[in-house]
Protein backbone atom coordinates (compact mmCIF):
# COMPACT_ATOMS: atom_id res chain seq x y z
CA UNK A 1 0.00 0.00 0.00
CA UNK A 2 1.28 3.78 -1.24
CA UNK A 3 2.59 6.05 1.82
CA UNK A 4 0.96 9.77 1.26
CA UNK A 5 4.51 11.90 0.86
CA UNK A 6 3.99 14.85 3.66
CA UNK A 7 4.42 18.27 2.12
CA UNK A 8 4.65 21.87 3.68
CA UNK A 9 0.56 21.87 3.35
CA UNK A 10 0.26 18.77 6.23
CA UNK A 11 -0.31 19.23 10.00
CA UNK A 12 2.58 19.47 12.14
CA UNK A 13 3.76 16.28 13.56
CA UNK A 14 4.21 18.08 16.83
CA UNK A 15 1.77 19.95 19.18
CA UNK A 16 2.00 23.48 19.66
CA UNK A 17 0.47 25.62 22.55
CA UNK A 18 2.37 28.83 22.22
CA UNK A 19 2.01 31.80 24.57
CA UNK A 20 -0.55 33.90 23.02
CA UNK A 21 1.21 37.19 23.85
CA UNK A 22 4.39 36.34 21.42
CA UNK A 23 2.60 37.13 18.05
CA UNK A 24 -0.62 39.26 19.01
CA UNK A 25 -1.21 41.93 16.70
CA UNK A 26 -1.61 45.63 18.08
CA UNK A 27 -5.48 45.22 16.81
CA UNK A 28 -5.91 42.12 18.86
CA UNK A 29 -4.25 43.04 22.24
CA UNK A 30 -6.63 46.39 22.06
CA UNK A 31 -9.73 44.10 21.69
CA UNK A 32 -8.47 42.08 24.34
CA UNK A 33 -7.68 44.65 26.60
CA UNK A 34 -11.34 46.24 26.05
CA UNK A 35 -12.97 42.75 26.58
CA UNK A 36 -10.79 42.67 30.09
CA UNK A 37 -12.30 46.20 31.51
CA UNK A 38 -15.51 45.21 30.80
CA UNK A 39 -14.83 41.71 32.54
CA UNK A 40 -14.05 43.55 35.69
CA UNK A 41 -16.89 46.07 35.67
CA UNK A 42 -19.13 43.03 35.63
CA UNK A 43 -17.39 41.10 37.98
CA UNK A 44 -16.84 43.48 40.51
CA UNK A 45 -20.79 44.19 40.63
CA UNK A 46 -21.65 40.28 40.36
CA UNK A 47 -19.90 38.96 43.31
CA UNK A 48 -22.97 36.90 44.47
CA UNK A 49 -25.23 34.70 42.23
CA UNK A 50 -27.94 36.57 42.62
CA UNK A 51 -26.46 39.54 41.87
CA UNK A 52 -24.70 38.17 38.25
CA UNK A 53 -28.57 37.05 37.34
CA UNK A 54 -29.78 39.89 37.95
CA UNK A 55 -27.05 42.03 36.13
CA UNK A 56 -27.14 39.97 33.36
CA UNK A 57 -30.99 39.90 32.96
CA UNK A 58 -30.75 43.50 33.14
CA UNK A 59 -27.90 43.67 30.26
CA UNK A 60 -30.22 40.92 28.32
CA UNK A 61 -33.46 42.89 28.10
CA UNK A 62 -31.39 45.61 26.80
CA UNK A 63 -30.71 43.64 24.08
CA UNK A 64 -34.19 42.51 23.42
CA UNK A 65 -34.20 39.34 25.45
CA UNK A 66 -38.19 38.69 27.14
CA UNK A 67 -39.22 36.59 29.79
CA UNK A 68 -40.34 33.25 27.70
CA UNK A 69 -43.63 33.04 29.88
CA UNK A 70 -44.28 36.07 27.86
CA UNK A 71 -44.01 34.07 24.65
CA UNK A 72 -46.88 31.66 23.27
CA UNK A 73 -44.66 31.21 20.04
CA UNK A 74 -40.95 31.27 20.06
CA UNK A 75 -39.93 32.06 15.88
CA UNK A 76 -36.27 32.80 14.20
CA UNK A 77 -34.50 35.50 16.12
CA UNK A 78 -36.42 35.51 19.23
CA UNK A 79 -34.45 36.34 22.66
CA UNK A 80 -35.66 34.81 25.65
CA UNK A 81 -34.48 33.77 29.36
CA UNK A 82 -36.05 32.11 32.34
CA UNK A 83 -34.75 33.39 35.94
CA UNK A 84 -34.02 30.36 38.22
CA UNK A 85 -34.88 31.25 41.70
CA UNK A 86 -32.99 34.50 40.88
CA UNK A 87 -29.99 32.07 41.62
CA UNK A 88 -29.35 31.10 37.99
CA UNK A 89 -30.57 31.55 34.69
CA UNK A 90 -30.87 30.25 31.13
CA UNK A 91 -31.28 32.32 28.34
CA UNK A 92 -31.43 31.12 24.69
CA UNK A 93 -31.69 32.74 20.88
CA UNK A 94 -33.76 30.86 18.49
CA UNK A 95 -32.19 29.04 15.29
CA UNK A 96 -33.35 28.92 11.54
CA UNK A 97 -32.76 25.04 12.00
CA UNK A 98 -35.80 23.41 13.68
CA UNK A 99 -35.16 22.29 16.99
CA UNK A 100 -34.59 18.29 16.35
CA UNK A 101 -31.06 19.23 14.94
CA UNK A 102 -30.22 19.84 19.02
CA UNK A 103 -29.23 22.90 20.77
CA UNK A 104 -26.11 24.63 21.27
CA UNK A 105 -25.46 24.68 24.54
CA UNK A 106 -22.53 27.08 26.91
CA UNK A 107 -23.07 25.86 30.43
CA UNK A 108 -21.10 27.90 33.28
CA UNK A 109 -22.23 28.48 37.36
CA UNK A 110 -22.35 31.68 39.13
CA UNK A 111 -21.33 30.92 42.68
CA UNK A 112 -17.71 30.97 44.14
CA UNK A 113 -16.51 29.43 47.33
CA UNK A 114 -17.08 32.05 50.21
CA UNK A 115 -18.60 32.30 53.94
CA UNK A 116 -22.20 32.01 54.58
CA UNK A 117 -23.55 33.11 57.51
CA UNK A 118 -25.24 30.59 60.26
CA UNK A 119 -29.35 30.65 60.58
CA UNK A 120 -28.79 32.46 64.35
CA UNK A 121 -25.16 34.31 64.12
CA UNK A 122 -25.06 37.50 66.62
CA UNK A 123 -23.59 36.79 69.21
CA UNK A 124 -20.97 39.20 71.96
CA UNK A 125 -18.03 38.01 73.56
CA UNK A 126 -15.82 40.08 75.79
CA UNK A 127 -16.93 43.82 74.46
CA UNK A 128 -16.71 42.54 70.88
CA UNK A 129 -19.61 41.52 68.32
CA UNK A 130 -19.63 38.37 65.78
CA UNK A 131 -21.09 36.95 63.17
CA UNK A 132 -20.76 33.31 63.05
CA UNK A 133 -20.16 31.70 59.84
CA UNK A 134 -20.14 28.64 57.87
CA UNK A 135 -17.85 28.49 55.11
CA UNK A 136 -19.41 27.55 51.36
CA UNK A 137 -17.00 25.20 48.88
CA UNK A 138 -13.42 23.91 49.08
CA UNK A 139 -11.41 26.80 51.13
CA UNK A 140 -8.01 27.33 52.69
CA UNK A 141 -9.90 28.84 55.77
CA UNK A 142 -6.59 30.59 57.01
CA UNK A 143 -6.56 32.75 53.83
CA UNK A 144 -9.85 34.72 54.89
CA UNK A 145 -7.94 36.16 57.87
CA UNK A 146 -7.06 39.59 58.04
CA UNK A 147 -8.28 40.89 54.24
CA UNK A 148 -11.51 43.25 54.11
CA UNK A 149 -14.53 41.61 53.73
CA UNK A 150 -18.39 42.78 52.73
CA UNK A 151 -21.63 41.49 53.33
CA UNK A 152 -23.88 40.71 50.58
CA UNK A 153 -27.65 39.29 50.58
CA UNK A 154 -30.84 39.12 51.32
CA UNK A 155 -33.14 38.80 54.32
CA UNK A 156 -37.34 38.79 54.69
CA UNK A 157 -39.21 39.76 57.24
CA UNK A 158 -42.64 38.53 58.38
CA UNK A 159 -44.07 41.20 56.87
CA UNK A 160 -43.23 39.50 53.57
CA UNK A 161 -39.94 42.61 52.68
CA UNK A 162 -37.10 41.35 51.39
CA UNK A 163 -34.18 43.87 52.24
CA UNK A 164 -30.83 43.98 50.30
CA UNK A 165 -27.34 44.15 51.72
CA UNK A 166 -24.27 45.20 50.23
CA UNK A 167 -22.41 46.77 53.01
CA UNK A 168 -18.25 47.12 52.47
CA UNK A 169 -17.78 47.85 48.77
CA UNK A 170 -18.29 51.71 48.34
CA UNK A 171 -14.86 53.49 50.09
CA UNK A 172 -17.60 54.78 52.52
CA UNK A 173 -18.65 52.18 53.74
CA UNK A 174 -16.95 49.98 56.78
CA UNK A 175 -15.64 46.82 55.81
CA UNK A 176 -15.22 43.27 57.99
CA UNK A 177 -12.76 41.24 59.01
CA UNK A 178 -11.49 38.11 60.68
CA UNK A 179 -8.36 38.15 63.40
CA UNK A 180 -5.49 36.21 63.45
CA UNK A 181 -3.19 35.47 65.85
CA UNK A 182 0.22 37.56 65.99
CA UNK A 183 3.40 35.82 65.20
CA UNK A 184 4.43 36.80 68.60
CA UNK A 185 2.31 34.32 70.23
CA UNK A 186 1.29 31.57 68.03
CA UNK A 187 4.41 28.76 68.49
CA UNK A 188 1.27 26.37 69.46
CA UNK A 189 -0.37 27.95 65.72
CA UNK A 190 2.89 27.53 63.58
CA UNK A 191 3.44 23.48 64.51
CA UNK A 192 -0.25 22.78 63.38
CA UNK A 193 -1.38 21.74 59.70
CA UNK A 194 -2.85 24.50 57.39
CA UNK A 195 -6.15 22.89 57.36
CA UNK A 196 -6.06 23.60 61.59
CA UNK A 197 -4.40 26.35 62.65
CA UNK A 198 -8.02 28.40 61.73
CA UNK A 199 -10.62 26.20 62.64
CA UNK A 200 -13.96 26.97 61.01
CA UNK A 201 -16.01 27.50 64.45
CA UNK A 202 -13.62 30.38 64.12
CA UNK A 203 -14.19 31.95 61.22
CA UNK A 204 -16.12 34.56 62.72
CA UNK A 205 -16.70 37.93 61.46
CA UNK A 206 -16.58 40.78 63.36
CA UNK A 207 -19.40 43.54 62.86
CA UNK A 208 -19.27 45.97 65.83
CA UNK A 209 -17.45 47.11 69.61
CA UNK A 210 -19.52 50.00 70.64
CA UNK A 211 -22.39 49.42 73.47
CA UNK A 212 -25.90 50.44 73.37
CA UNK A 213 -25.86 53.69 75.78
CA UNK A 214 -27.29 52.99 79.38
CA UNK A 215 -29.89 55.56 78.81
CA UNK A 216 -31.16 53.08 75.95
CA UNK A 217 -30.42 49.85 77.63
CA UNK A 218 -32.04 50.70 81.76
CA UNK A 219 -35.68 48.98 80.05
CA UNK A 220 -34.63 46.47 78.33
CA UNK A 221 -32.71 43.39 80.44
CA UNK A 222 -31.44 42.09 77.09
CA UNK A 223 -29.80 44.97 76.29
CA UNK A 224 -28.15 45.02 79.99
CA UNK A 225 -26.80 41.55 79.61
CA UNK A 226 -25.50 41.92 75.68
CA UNK A 227 -25.13 45.84 75.20
CA UNK A 228 -22.11 45.46 72.11
CA UNK A 229 -25.23 43.10 70.59
CA UNK A 230 -28.10 45.17 71.20
CA UNK A 231 -26.26 48.20 69.84
CA UNK A 232 -25.79 46.30 65.78
CA UNK A 233 -28.86 44.96 66.46
CA UNK A 234 -30.46 48.53 66.84
CA UNK A 235 -28.60 49.14 63.82
CA UNK A 236 -30.16 46.75 61.59
CA UNK A 237 -33.63 47.19 62.52
CA UNK A 238 -33.16 51.11 61.89
CA UNK A 239 -31.32 50.89 58.71
CA UNK A 240 -33.04 47.20 57.41
CA UNK A 241 -35.96 47.13 59.70
CA UNK A 242 -34.84 43.52 60.55
CA UNK A 243 -34.98 41.57 64.06
CA UNK A 244 -32.47 39.23 65.33
CA UNK A 245 -34.99 36.22 64.33
CA UNK A 246 -35.23 37.08 60.76
CA UNK A 247 -31.75 36.08 60.27
CA UNK A 248 -33.05 32.70 59.28
CA UNK A 249 -34.50 33.45 56.32
CA UNK A 250 -31.11 35.45 55.29
CA UNK A 251 -29.15 34.31 52.52
CA UNK A 252 -25.69 36.02 53.23
CA UNK A 253 -22.84 36.09 52.18
CA UNK A 254 -19.83 36.85 53.18
CA UNK A 255 -17.14 38.41 50.11
CA UNK A 256 -13.45 39.87 49.79
CA UNK A 257 -13.99 43.40 50.01
CA UNK A 258 -11.59 44.01 46.91
CA UNK A 259 -11.90 44.97 42.84
CA UNK A 260 -10.61 43.39 40.56
CA UNK A 261 -7.36 44.77 39.84
CA UNK A 262 -4.92 44.14 37.02
CA UNK A 263 -1.47 42.46 37.96
CA UNK A 264 2.01 42.98 36.60
CA UNK A 265 4.23 45.93 34.89
CA UNK A 266 2.64 44.62 32.05
CA UNK A 267 -1.28 44.15 33.42
CA UNK A 268 -1.71 41.26 31.44
CA UNK A 269 -3.24 39.39 34.08
CA UNK A 270 -6.47 40.46 36.32
CA UNK A 271 -6.99 39.70 40.09
CA UNK A 272 -9.83 39.07 41.51
CA UNK A 273 -12.63 37.38 43.62
CA UNK A 274 -15.05 34.57 41.78
CA UNK A 275 -13.27 34.34 38.74
CA UNK A 276 -14.03 30.61 39.54
CA UNK A 277 -16.35 30.83 37.16
CA UNK A 278 -17.12 34.00 36.34
CA UNK A 279 -14.46 34.24 34.14
CA UNK A 280 -16.26 31.43 31.91
CA UNK A 281 -19.55 32.73 32.24
CA UNK A 282 -19.26 35.92 31.22
CA UNK A 283 -17.94 35.44 27.79
CA UNK A 284 -20.81 32.70 27.85
CA UNK A 285 -23.32 35.19 27.94
CA UNK A 286 -21.25 37.42 25.62
CA UNK A 287 -21.11 35.20 23.16
CA UNK A 288 -24.98 34.60 23.28
CA UNK A 289 -25.39 38.15 22.90
CA UNK A 290 -23.51 38.45 19.95
CA UNK A 291 -26.47 36.61 17.83
CA UNK A 292 -29.03 37.50 16.20
CA UNK A 293 -30.18 34.69 13.62
CA UNK A 294 -27.75 31.73 14.76
CA UNK A 295 -28.05 28.65 12.55
CA UNK A 296 -29.43 26.22 15.34
CA UNK A 297 -30.76 27.03 18.48
CA UNK A 298 -28.20 28.75 21.05
CA UNK A 299 -28.54 28.55 25.27
CA UNK A 300 -26.25 29.75 27.93
CA UNK A 301 -27.03 28.08 31.39
CA UNK A 302 -25.83 30.05 34.52
CA UNK A 303 -26.13 27.81 37.19
CA UNK A 304 -25.96 27.89 41.30
CA UNK A 305 -24.83 25.29 43.62
CA UNK A 306 -22.07 23.51 41.93
CA UNK A 307 -19.47 24.35 44.51
CA UNK A 308 -21.22 21.84 46.41
CA UNK A 309 -22.28 19.47 44.19
CA UNK A 310 -25.14 21.22 41.87
CA UNK A 311 -27.94 20.67 44.00
CA UNK A 312 -30.74 22.38 45.60
CA UNK A 313 -33.56 24.38 42.93
CA UNK A 314 -30.85 26.34 41.36
CA UNK A 315 -28.32 24.09 40.71
CA UNK A 316 -27.12 22.29 37.59
CA UNK A 317 -29.39 19.20 38.43
CA UNK A 318 -32.38 21.27 39.08
CA UNK A 319 -35.51 20.07 36.40
CA UNK A 320 -35.54 23.75 36.32
CA UNK A 321 -33.07 24.30 33.36
CA UNK A 322 -34.58 21.02 32.06
CA UNK A 323 -38.13 22.81 31.37
CA UNK A 324 -36.91 25.81 30.29
CA UNK A 325 -35.56 23.91 27.70
CA UNK A 326 -38.64 21.80 26.93
CA UNK A 327 -40.58 24.99 26.75
CA UNK A 328 -38.51 25.83 23.74
CA UNK A 329 -38.97 22.31 22.45
CA UNK A 330 -42.94 23.05 22.61
CA UNK A 331 -43.10 26.40 21.30
CA UNK A 332 -40.52 26.47 18.85
CA UNK A 333 -43.20 23.67 17.03
CA UNK A 334 -47.02 23.41 17.08
CA UNK A 335 -47.83 24.00 20.94
CA UNK A 336 -47.25 20.52 21.70
CA UNK A 337 -44.82 18.69 24.04
CA UNK A 338 -43.70 15.09 23.08
CA UNK A 339 -41.10 13.41 25.80
CA UNK A 340 -39.38 11.27 23.83
CA UNK A 341 -38.84 13.83 20.93
CA UNK A 342 -37.86 16.49 23.62
CA UNK A 343 -34.91 13.46 24.94
CA UNK A 344 -34.05 13.29 21.08
CA UNK A 345 -33.47 17.05 20.75
CA UNK A 346 -31.15 16.95 23.98
CA UNK A 347 -29.71 13.73 23.07
CA UNK A 348 -28.50 15.84 19.80
CA UNK A 349 -27.93 19.32 21.42
CA UNK A 350 -23.90 20.10 22.31
CA UNK A 351 -22.69 21.77 24.81
CA UNK A 352 -19.19 23.35 26.44
CA UNK A 353 -19.15 23.11 30.30
CA UNK A 354 -17.34 26.87 30.67
CA UNK A 355 -15.37 25.35 33.80
CA UNK A 356 -12.28 27.12 34.73
CA UNK A 357 -9.18 24.66 35.60
CA UNK A 358 -6.11 25.10 36.90
CA UNK A 359 -2.73 27.00 35.57
CA UNK A 360 0.50 25.56 35.97
CA UNK A 361 2.69 27.44 38.77
CA UNK A 362 6.47 26.73 38.74
CA UNK A 363 5.89 27.68 42.23
CA UNK A 364 4.10 24.65 43.00
CA UNK A 365 5.51 22.28 39.94
CA UNK A 366 5.43 19.17 42.16
CA UNK A 367 1.80 18.55 41.82
CA UNK A 368 1.39 19.14 38.34
CA UNK A 369 2.19 16.75 35.04
CA UNK A 370 3.52 19.68 32.90
CA UNK A 371 3.41 17.48 29.63
CA UNK A 372 -0.59 17.49 30.54
CA UNK A 373 -1.60 20.90 32.19
CA UNK A 374 -2.53 24.17 30.72
CA UNK A 375 -0.69 27.30 30.40
CA UNK A 376 -1.35 30.66 32.13
CA UNK A 377 -1.58 33.08 28.44
CA UNK A 378 -2.23 30.18 26.16
CA UNK A 379 -5.70 30.33 25.58
CA UNK A 380 -9.01 28.02 26.14
CA UNK A 381 -8.13 24.72 27.78
CA UNK A 382 -9.93 21.32 26.48
CA UNK A 383 -10.44 19.08 29.19
CA UNK A 384 -11.63 15.69 27.95
CA UNK A 385 -12.42 14.92 31.63
CA UNK A 386 -12.19 15.80 35.08
CA UNK A 387 -12.52 13.74 37.77
CA UNK A 388 -10.39 12.60 40.51
CA UNK A 389 -7.67 9.44 40.45
CA UNK A 390 -9.25 6.83 38.68
CA UNK A 391 -11.51 9.63 36.45
CA UNK A 392 -13.99 9.03 39.72
CA UNK A 393 -17.05 11.26 39.04
CA UNK A 394 -16.11 12.11 35.07
CA UNK A 395 -17.92 13.05 32.04
CA UNK A 396 -15.49 11.84 29.53
CA UNK A 397 -15.92 13.31 26.20
CA UNK A 398 -15.95 11.21 22.82
CA UNK A 399 -13.27 11.30 20.62
CA UNK A 400 -15.34 11.88 17.51
CA UNK A 401 -16.39 15.31 19.51
CA UNK A 402 -13.08 16.54 20.78
CA UNK A 403 -12.06 16.24 16.96
CA UNK A 404 -15.44 18.51 16.05
CA UNK A 405 -14.73 21.37 18.71
CA UNK A 406 -11.02 21.20 17.72
CA UNK A 407 -11.83 21.62 13.96
CA UNK A 408 -13.91 24.17 14.78
CA UNK A 409 -11.52 26.46 17.10
CA UNK A 410 -8.57 25.51 14.53
CA UNK A 411 -10.53 26.92 11.53
CA UNK A 412 -11.51 29.96 13.43
CA UNK A 413 -7.62 30.32 14.16
CA UNK A 414 -8.86 30.37 18.26
CA UNK A 415 -6.07 28.71 19.84
CA UNK A 416 -6.47 26.10 22.34
CA UNK A 417 -4.65 23.82 24.58
CA UNK A 418 -5.33 20.67 26.67
CA UNK A 419 -4.16 18.37 29.28
CA UNK A 420 -5.80 17.41 32.75
CA UNK A 421 -6.24 19.33 36.51
CA UNK A 422 -2.95 17.76 38.10
CA UNK A 423 -1.20 14.39 38.71
CA UNK A 424 -3.09 11.32 38.80
CA UNK A 425 -2.84 10.62 42.38
CA UNK A 426 -3.22 14.47 43.84
CA UNK A 427 -6.23 15.43 43.72
CA UNK A 428 -8.98 16.24 41.06
CA UNK A 429 -12.52 18.25 40.55
CA UNK A 430 -15.80 18.30 38.73
CA UNK A 431 -17.57 20.18 37.07
CA UNK A 432 -21.47 20.14 35.66
CA UNK A 433 -20.81 18.08 32.73
CA UNK A 434 -21.73 15.02 34.01
CA UNK A 435 -24.90 16.01 34.92
CA UNK A 436 -25.90 17.19 30.90
CA UNK A 437 -24.12 14.37 29.91
CA UNK A 438 -26.50 11.57 31.32
CA UNK A 439 -29.55 13.02 28.85
CA UNK A 440 -27.34 11.74 26.30
CA UNK A 441 -25.67 15.08 24.89
CA UNK A 442 -22.12 15.96 23.47
CA UNK A 443 -20.17 17.40 26.25
CA UNK A 444 -16.73 18.86 27.11
CA UNK A 445 -15.33 21.13 29.90
CA UNK A 446 -13.50 23.84 28.48
CA UNK A 447 -12.28 26.87 30.40
CA UNK A 448 -9.91 29.70 31.34
CA UNK A 449 -6.85 28.70 33.61
CA UNK A 450 -6.61 30.40 37.24
CA UNK A 451 -3.52 30.56 39.17
CA UNK A 452 -4.76 30.51 43.20
CA UNK A 453 -8.08 28.88 42.39
CA UNK A 454 -10.58 29.14 45.22
CA UNK A 455 -8.46 32.19 47.36
CA UNK A 456 -10.36 34.61 47.68
CA UNK A 457 -8.32 36.69 45.13
CA UNK A 458 -7.63 34.08 41.88
CA UNK A 459 -5.48 35.11 39.03
CA UNK A 460 -6.30 34.68 35.44
CA UNK A 461 -4.92 36.16 32.09
CA UNK A 462 -6.51 38.90 29.95
CA UNK A 463 -5.62 36.81 26.94
CA UNK A 464 -6.76 33.73 27.91
CA UNK A 465 -10.41 35.56 29.01
CA UNK A 466 -10.66 36.81 24.95
CA UNK A 467 -9.82 33.84 23.70
CA UNK A 468 -12.17 31.69 25.23
CA UNK A 469 -14.89 34.47 24.40
CA UNK A 470 -14.26 33.66 20.77
CA UNK A 471 -13.97 30.12 21.44
CA UNK A 472 -17.17 30.05 22.88
CA UNK A 473 -18.99 31.78 20.14
CA UNK A 474 -17.27 30.26 17.10
CA UNK A 475 -18.81 26.90 18.65
CA UNK A 476 -22.66 28.51 19.26
CA UNK A 477 -22.26 29.59 15.39
CA UNK A 478 -20.00 26.79 14.09
CA UNK A 479 -21.12 23.21 15.78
Amino acid sequence: MATKKSSKKDEKLFAEFPNLYKDISKSENEACMAFAEEYKAFLDSSKTEREFTENAIDAAKSLGFVDIETKEKLKVGDKVYSSIKDKGLVMAVIGKKPVSYGLNILGAHIDSPRLDLKPNPIYEDNEAVYFKTHYYGGIKKYQWTTIPLAIHGVVYTKDGSKHTFKIGENESDPIFYITDLLPHLDDGQRNMKSSEFIPAEDLNLVIGSMPMSSKSVKDDANASKEPYKAWVLKYLYDNFGIVEKDFVTGEIEIVPAMKARDVGFDRALIAGYGHDDKVCAYPAIMALFAQERPDKPCVTMLTDEEEIGSSANSGAQSVLYEHFLMEICAKTGDGSFDMLKYRKVIAASKMLSTDVTTGYDPKYASVFEKRNTAFMSHGLKLEKYTGARGKSGTNEATGDFVAEITRILDSNKIAWQTGELGKVDVGGGGTISAYMAKYGMSVIDAGVPVWSMHAPYEVISKIDLYYTYLAYKAFIENI
